[in-house]
């Protein structure tokens, strides 16, 4: 049965009752029976609309992923072209500002949602202000002064625009039963990691149009680091569109909680109070989750090019190109998900998922003997010998180096600031440089796939855990709340392994991810019980209707 409620949106009433479980002539319409004899008829005009509406979410979370990730493996040779004298530390800052303005979003978003029992508006409003960060971003060249703060704030209101991923999934949530949630949350967080293997492989394919670009006139430049910000301008705007023109309001109250919509101008909810502990250990949960994914996303161009002396254009290519199937990874992942789901306890998956991100930064702890090249601003050309048909770097006698320089490097050809040339290779403001053994590329590898593999199953079961945690109630707040825990920690993750990599280098870094991920995975087996889902305690009875 479909109920209109005040605000025209279409309320799925679920639950009827039949004897033997049957009612004749309706069969296709129905769900199985459960236990207390209800059956569940769904219109299927209405069903179609509704998965409509569902999939039009989804693409919308792929385009806010897509429209943040396409910029990322660029935005730190950006951030230099921009500012020639930034440092890893300011990195941290541009990359957290995102997370800030979306922290600051999504309880607003969340809780507009709520207030308004609709989530088209909200959806346009975020959509519009993510067009215009965009189109700030990509006009960054032509504005004189203070480059730096305008970069952050385009990120930050890219970001605040990115508030809307709390209002899609409270959506999702309300728009499907209790049985569809773990495989629709699986299906979102899918989407999400499409956007993110999409938006640096579109960067990847932006490298041929190089610096200064085709077009490079005052008032517009496109080249390798505007053209991204520009298609994501293109592809606000298409969501936009789909919105006006496709979605649909819908929300389904679910047979598991065994109340019913006898009033079209209200839902017989009880009025009731989610497990407090198990939503605040789900957030924590979450924020080391996504905490975990900010370092990650952080460390990883300026980690290579310290490491392997890959020029600006070369990080920006090979860092897509790795984040790209690092997303193929996590798509089958999340496949792999949806089907083990249904015979593995989803804490279990949860914990997996944790373990696997300890491995993959454990993988990560520099070993061996092997140092970083050595970046001197002063090297040139003259510098430059062949050997045995290969470069590597000599050394200027007026510098102090340990001995270890004289034997091998990792230098790639060019890795001079001579004339025409940028400086690549460990900086010499890093002192850790000259002590710490580089992380290989075949750890880095194997690491990146290994947190690949983690992190969307431990997001997923975040989601899908924290959602049925809440029960029947909307969820817009609350999930607005999840969502500004991720930001928080999208916020914190930049920064902190920013200093800590800067100050200290990767092994102090990756020795404190392994530390807070394995105290995560006790914390969890500490709360294992209380993250269940909701249920009604008999005899609780919906609201008094005088």
């Amino acid at each position: 049965m479909v109920i209109m409620d005040n605000n025209g949106i279409s309320v799925i009433s679920v639950k009827y009752f039949a004897q033997n479980g049957k009612i004749e002539g309706i069969e296709d319409l129905k769900d199985k029976c459960t236990s207390n004899g209800s059956v569940f008829i769904e219109n299927p005009l209405v069903r179609r609309s509704r998965w409509r509406s569902i999939r039009v979410m989804y693409l919308t979370m792929f385009l806010s992923s897509v429209s943040f990730s396409i910029c990322m493996s660029s935005i730190w040779p950006f951030l230099k072209l921009l500012e020639s004298s930034a440092s890893t530390d300011l990195l941290g800052w541009v990359v957290a500002s995102y997370s800030i303005g979306q922290l600051i979003a999504s309880p607003v978003f969340g809780m507009m949602a709520n207030c308004m029992r609709k989530s088209r508006e909200p959806l346009v409003i975020s959509l519009i202000i993510n067009i215009l960060a965009n189109i700030l971003y990509a006009y960054l060249e032509d504005i004189k002064t203070h480059r730096v703060v305008f970069l952050i704030a385009a990120r930050a209101l890219i970001g605040f625009g990115a508030g809307n991923v709390a209002v899609v999934r409270s959506y999702l949530s309300g728009a499907t039963k209790l049985k569809e949630r773990t495989s629709a949350m699986a299906n979102l967080s899918a989407f999400q990691a499409i956007g993110f293997i999409v938006g640096p492989g579109i960067q990847t394919a932006m490298v041929p149009i190089g610096y200064p670009g085709p077009v490079h006139m005052s008032g517009l430049r496109i080249n390798l680091y505007t053209a991204p910000a520009f298609l994501s301008a293109l592809v606000g705007i298409l969501n936009l569109l789909l919105l006006f023109l496709v979605f649909k309001e819908h929300r389904v109250l679910d047979e598991e909680y065994s109340h019913s919509i006898q009033d079209p101008g209200r839902e017989e909810i009880p009025d009731y109070k989610p497990d407090k502990i198990a939503v605040a250990s789900s957030n924590i949960i979450f924020f080391v989750v996504l905490f975990i994914f900010a370092v990650f996303e952080t460390i990883g161009t300026p980690l290579t090019m310290d490491m392997y002396a890959w020029t600006r254009a070369h990080a920006t290519l090979y860092n897509g190109i790795i984040l790209a199937v690092g997303g193929v990874v996590a798509i089958l992942v999340f496949i792999v998900i949806k089907i083990l789901s249904k015979w593995v306890n989803e804490r279990l998956l949860l914990i997996g998922g944790l373990i696997c991100c300890f491995l993959g930064f454990f993988v990560y702890l520099p070993w061996g003997n092997d140092y970083p090249s050595s970046q001197m601003a002063n090297i040139g050309p003259e510098h430059q010998l062949p050997k045995n048909g290969s470069w590597f770097t000599v050394i200027p006698s007026d510098k102090t180096i340990p001995p270890h320089y004289n034997q091998s490097t990792t230098a790639a050809p060019g890795n001079s600031s001579g004339s025409g040339s940028e400086a690549t290779g460990c900086p010499d403001a890093y002192q850790w440089c000259s002590y710490t053994p580089i992380v290989t590329l075949s750890q880095f590898l194997c690491g990146t796939a290994l947190i690949c593999i983690g992190y969307p199953t431990g997001n997923v079961m975040s989601y899908a855990l924290f959602s049925k945690i809440l029960g029947p109630k909307p969820q817009g707040t609350m999930m607005g709340i999840l969502t500004a825990s991720g930001s928080l920690a999208r916020t914190v993750g930049p920064i902190f392994v920013s200093l800590i990599y800067h100050a200290f280098g990767p092994r102090v870094t990756f020795v404190s991810m392994c530390g807070m991920t394995l105290i995560t995975v006790i914390f969890v087996g500490f709360v294992y019980k209380r993250l269940v889902p909701f249920k009604l305690e008999k005899g609780v009875e919906p609201p008094d209707q005088r």
